[in-house]
């Protein structure tokens, strides 16, 4: 009981802080290359024309109540949002790591999430699909699958693409979430689906690879590799790129699904392929990046790291980003492999890094969401989307997070 007017006063605080910052918001500047989805685009390129932190400078970082672990941060507008292992969806100040808004969902949440036209949609292990407010965090809709999402929703045309492990590709409607088409795999869909040019391309734990009709869900072709294909696609230039549990990264005719060609690596290719000026980067649970010649599949070099590389890689300005299970984020040259920097955190890095407004914004299963390097001054100190919401509950919740963060410095838990 006599603590509480120090957390009155903390809360008070936090509520003059707010109303100080509140009147300096800028209107945000649309020259960005933002981050709005997994993999950055429709595409999956994870290619980002952004500014490359050169250095490991920590901005910020935001404790949740469990591990960030494969949900990797979408950036739109000055807002970070991602998912934990403690069933919440985040929204997150760009620039400073201050919340700005939670969701709490019923299961642990491995999906990235996408924004799209001021919602934000995300998948949870509840079995579930949904579409958030991107201002307030209020529930629009969510769709019951048959069993745990883990795929990273994509949104074209007013659909939202998504696989379930119920064994399913989910399209539904953006605006309502009502079904359009479902198309059956023979086991989990845990990859993320690609849209290029009306066309879906997804792989299933069932060993392939399929392109489905936009429109209608039709299969157009499946390519069968020699295990389950986790891996997202990549789509660039008329060719598809995946990575298998055969060990290999695959190049596939998008048209046709005709082979093209094959990269052998030591271990399960889980990580999503990044395809940037003719390079094909990934990672394997061989503990290597690997960069590949896009039109041959040559390898051009491979970079050890210390353990699995579950995650995918980001590439900007001549600058690899990954993580891996050593712990650790990784800068690297993208031409030479040489390393431009590290950073090691508490635990497992298989979130995969976006690259946005010259910052690098990745999870850890240490239960953070990390920020490097140095936001641009275009960017205003807080968004528009802070106004939007209760200066009381935000102080609040600013309290309860400081408390948490405390509590995680000084006795933090990790999941091996």
């Amino acid at each position: 009981m006599k603590r509480k007017p120090s957390v009155i006063l903390l809360a008070l605080l936090c509520l003059s802080l707010f109303s100080a910052f509140a009147p300096k918001v800028k209107a945000q500047q649309s020259t960005v290359d933002w981050w709005p989805m997994y993999l950055h685009d429709l595409n999956h390129t994870s290619d980002s024309t952004s500014a490359a932190p050169l250095t490991n400078t920590l901005l910020w970082n935001y404790t949740t109540l469990g591990n960030v672990a494969y949900s990797s941060p979408a950036v739109v507008d000055g807002v970070v949002y991602v998912g934990s292992y403690d069933h919440y969806v985040y929204a997150l100040n760009a620039a400073t790591g201050a919340y700005i808004w939670s969701y709490k969902t019923g299961g642990e949440i491995d999906s990235s999430p996408a924004v799209a036209n001021g919602i934000v949609y995300v998948g949870s292990k509840d079995n579930k699909v949904y579409a958030l407010d991107a201002t307030t965090g209020a529930k629009i809709w969510s769709y019951t699958t048959g069993d745990k999402v883990e795929s990273s929703p994509a949104v074209a045309n007013g659909v939202v693409y998504v696989g379930s492990d119920d064994n399913n590709v989910y399209a539904l409607n953006a605006a309502n979430g009502s079904k359009i088409w479902s198309h059956s795999t023979g086991n989990a869909v845990v990859s993320s689906p690609a849209v290029v040019n009306g066309v879906v391309y997804v792989g299933s734990e069932d060993d392939n690879v399929s392109a489905l009709n936009a429109a209608t869900g039709s299969v157009m072709w499946s390519y069968e590799t020699g295990d389950q294909v986790d891996s997202s696609p990549a789509v660039v230039n008329g060719i598809v790129y995946i990575g298998s549990d055969d060990y290999n990264v695959y190049a596939l005719d998008a048209s046709t699904g005709a082979f093209v060609w094959s990269f052998g690596t030591g271990y399960y290719v889980v990580s999503s392929p990044a395809v940037a000026n003719g390079v094909v980067y990934v990672g394997s649970e061989d503990d290597n990046v690997y960069a590949l010649n896009a039109t041959s599949g040559s390898k051009i070099w491979s970079y050890a790291t210390g353990d699995e590389v579950e995650s995918s890689p980001a590439v900007a300005n001549g600058v690899v980003y990954i993580g891996s299970d050593d712990y650790n984020v990784y800068a690297l040259n993208a031409t030479t492999s040489s390393t431009i920097w590290t950073y090691g955190t508490g635990s497992y890095v298989d979130s995969s890094p976006a690259v946005a407004n010259g910052v690098v914004y990745i999870g850890s299963e240490d239960y953070n969401v990390y920020a490097f390097g140095a936001i641009s001054q275009s960017i205003p100190e807080f968004p528009n989307q802070l106004l939007g919401f209760s200066l009381l509950a935000a102080g609040a919740s600013a309290v309860a997070v400081i408390a948490v963060r405390k509590k995680r410095i000084n006795g933090k838990i990790m999941q091996e």
